[in-house]
């Protein structure tokens, strides 16, 4: 996952002006949150968690894929 820069808050800016990070996801996607200028929390629109998982699940149906390609020849003769 990429993160925008302008998409980062430090901790006490988040706490004091929250809408204005809503605001950023909205926009953005996803907000950074810092703690002591460390990446520790990460606030995503939850429509964007729904699209992960299946990205997720297409990587693995790929990947599954290729594989089965690559060895199919093996894998025709294991099934004998």
């Amino acid at each position: 996952m990429l993160i925008n820069t302008k998409a980062m808050f430090p901790l006490t800016e988040a706490n004091r002006n929250f809408s204005r990070v809503a605001r950023t996801v909205d926009e953005q996607g996803s907000v950074l949150i810092l703690k002591n200028n460390v990446p520790r929390y990460l606030v995503i629109d939850i429509s964007k968690i729904e699209d992960m998982d299946n990205t997720e699940s297409e990587r693995v149906e790929q990947i599954a894929a290729r594989i089965i390609k690559d060895n199919l020849t093996a894998f025709k003769a294991l099934a004998k």
